[in-house]
């Protein structure tokens, strides 16, 4: 196998799960790339600690099948599952013991990590000067990002993350979404679900947006958010220039913000739209395409008013 770019690390096809009548995933497709940070977003029961579950050999499925590596996880779990580390959940360490000897223990059940990897584990979580200290010390950070650090003891090729900064707060998320970032920048793939827009979209560079157990879409984070009909202006005079934008044929709406103006039209026609505001004296202080945040696009492709 090569280990191109393009690689497909993560597959699902026709992925789906019933508990009794519930359907608790329908037929989910996705791909993850080699070397992508790719964060799964849903709100609370829209199947992605399910997904993850049928990802990590935990359940079986109803329909359909994963590959990790290109292999499928049917015939080949033991092999696939050797390249892979995750979190479900927080997991549960020894309080008595200190962080370093709570990771021998991890590293004693899979007989292959030593004491370098243990001690460079704990360095890229931000424990190396802590890993002498009895977890029962440690903030719920600390032990997030301890969790972390058993997931990467073996050097995994594929990390998978369930809603990693839960309970966090914000300094624990903010450091937590740096270790992520960086994750990806030493070459490593992230799979990360999580209900947290704005987490998401700081982190991830794809991302998969499921709702009631369907993927509603998925792709980079930067296409889904560009948009090629929203434009944002601010300008001289934006009482006369509002009502000269309704004289456009082609401008189909206009929110205006004291001083800012937000309009749907094409951004290959923004010089038009210069020239018809100079034509009547209004004058341009920025124009430049309107930025959509992943919130926005969320509740625009799920309908979600809620999404914790």
């Amino acid at each position: 196998m090569t280990h191109s770019d393009s690689e497909v690390v993560l597959r699902t096809v026709g992925l789906s799960k019933k508990y009794g009548r519930l359907l608790a995933l329908d037929n989910l497709n996705l791909e993850v790339r080699r070397g992508q940070v790719y964060g799964f977003l849903g709100p609370n029961g829209s199947g992605k600690t399910t997904a993850i579950g049928l990802m990590l050999g935990v359940l079986r499925p109803n329909a359909g099948h994963v590959e990790l590596f290109g292999l499928d996880c049917r015939q080949h779990l033991a092999t696939v599952l050797k390249r892979t580390g995750a979190i479900i959940e927080t997991p549960a360490f020894y309080p008595h013991l200190a962080g370093r000897d709570n990771l021998r223990v991890f590293g004693l059940l899979s007989g292959e990590v030593t004491r370098k990897m243990i001690d460079e584990t704990l360095d890229f979580v931000g424990l190396g000067q802590r890993g002498k200290d009895k977890v029962r010390t440690y903030s719920l950070g600390m032990k997030q990002r301890l969790g972390l650090a058993v997931s990467l003891l073996r050097d995994p090729e594929l990390v998978v993350l369930d809603e990693p900064t839960n309970g966090l707060d914000p300094a624990g998320m903010r450091e937590f979404r740096g270790l992520i970032k960086e994750l990806g920048r030493v070459g490593k793939t992230v799979f990360v679900s999580s209900h947290l827009l704005s987490e998401v979209e700081q982190m991830c560079d794809h991302v998969g947006i499921v709702k009631g157990g369907k993927m509603i879409t998925q792709g980079s984070v930067s296409a889904l958010l560009h948009r090629e009909d929203g434009l944002e202006i601010k300008v001289t005079a934006p009482d006369r220039a509002v009502g000269v934008l309704r004289g456009i044929d082609w401008v189909r709406a206009i929110r205006r913000h004291n001083d800012h103006i937000e309009i749907d039209a094409p951004v290959s026609r923004a010089a038009e739209l210069s020239e018809a505001l100079a034509n009547e004296r209004i004058y341009l202080a920025e124009l430049r395409p309107r930025a959509t945040s992943l919130e926005e696009f969320f509740l625009e492709v799920t309908g979600e008013g809620d999404t914790a």
